[in-house]
């Protein structure tokens, strides 16, 4: 077996915590040899895990025994630091929003290809199961040609009280939670390009930085997803809702409280001589609010079908076993640089279109 990757942990707050305790369960892939934190309530944090912070970012970086660093700074300060330990001779992990530009993620990129270096990013949400589980659903068919995929995330606390309600730190709910939402829907319908974005950015409760936001993205062969993100919602509308020919699935929650009904028996359907003439066998006249329809007729049980949501079995650890193939076997890794510029390349798309309230129609 390879040996593990020394690495270290620039920056130790609310994420910076989170990779020490997931790398503490696979010492065989990752041994963490040092941290660093400007606040020192995070150094000692880092201490009652078992970590030994370095005294100085200077320090860290003349550090000969580490190979990798995992950067969890505010996203403003990503650039600098990334660039600088590319040059100081170390591997690279960014936390996401790798950066806000795309002009400074290629500046990055240049540095890591200059030193010869891994620089990738950390886009952890390509192990939710609930992702996982509709592209599965998409790849596999399950619902015939797949027309829309609704996705969302919602809270009612607004925006945190840090460093993430200003707009010059790289704050905002599309660089926090938006990152996260277009990887996952690039990553669900890979091989289709983006043909034009139409953004509605909100300031409910920040006037510094959007605190939520709803997009549409077309696809070239028709597909479209609706992605959203809210801070001021007390009732949460489902995480995912995806339509296709055939049926249609919801996701409720991150608990995948769910289900799939699909169309059982297309034999109640018959068609007549006239082509647009069509007439459902179980389609009879409803009483709605103040009027009769027969569109909205609820359908029979004989009709449809349902059935629970499959599983898929994930690790997000598999991301870190990636990076130790990368460094020490010459793997590719899981998130590449075309799939970084991608992603940033929408999110600009995204701010554009919020800010002058038009379609974007640009290949993506």
């Amino acid at each position: 077996m390879s040996a593990p990757i020394k690495m270290a942990i620039l920056g130790y707050g609310g994420q910076g915590n989170w990779h020490g305790k997931t790398l503490k369960t696979i010492p065989e892939t990752v041994e963490v040899i040092g941290t660093y934190d400007i606040k020192e309530n995070r150094q000692e944090a880092a201490r009652e895990l078992g970590y030994t912070p370095y005294n100085s970012f200077e320090d860290l970086l003349a550090d000969k025994d580490l190979e990798l660093v995992t950067v969890a700074t505010p996203n403003d300060l990503h650039k600098d630091q990334v660039i600088t330990l590319l040059n100081a001779g170390k591997n690279v992990i960014c936390e996401k929003p790798v950066t806000m530009t795309l002009a400074d993620l290629d500046e990055m990129i240049a540095a890591a290809n200059k030193a010869g270096k891994l620089f990738t990013v950390h886009q952890n949400r390509r192990w939710d199961e609930d992702f996982l589980i509709v592209k599965k659903m998409l790849e596999d068919n399950t619902l015939g040609d797949a027309f829309l995929a609704e996705s969302r995330v919602h809270g009612s606390r607004g925006i945190p009280s840090d460093w993430r309600n200003r707009k010059e730190c790289g704050g905002g709910m599309v660089l926090d939670w938006g990152v996260h939402l277009f990887d996952q829907m690039l990553m669900m319908v890979p091989g289709r390009k983006i043909t034009s974005v139409f953004t509605e950015l909100t300031y409910i409760t920040n006037e510094n930085c959007d605190d939520g936001f709803r997009t549409i993205l077309t696809f070239e062969d028709g597909f479209r997803a609706l992605v959203e993100v809210g801070t001021s919602n007390f009732i949460s509308l489902p995480r995912w809702y995806v339509m296709g020919e055939n049926g249609t699935a919801i996701i409720e929650n991150f608990h995948l409280d769910g289900k799939i009904t699909m169309i059982s028996n297309w034999e109640t359907r018959e068609k007549t001589d006239a082509i647009t003439d069509w007439t459902e066998k179980d389609a009879k006249p409803i009483v709605t609010g103040a009027g009769l329809t027969k569109t909205m007729a609820p359908r029979t049980p004989d009709t449809i079908k349902e059935y629970p949501l499959p599983r898929v079995e994930c690790d997000v650890r598999d991301y870190y076993r990636n990076i130790q193939k990368v460094i020490r076997d010459g793997a590719e890794p899981l998130v590449t640089h075309e799939q970084m510029r991608r992603v940033v390349m929408l999110m600009e798309a995204v701010f554009e279109s919020g800010e002058k309230n038009e379609v974007i129609k640009r290949i993506i």
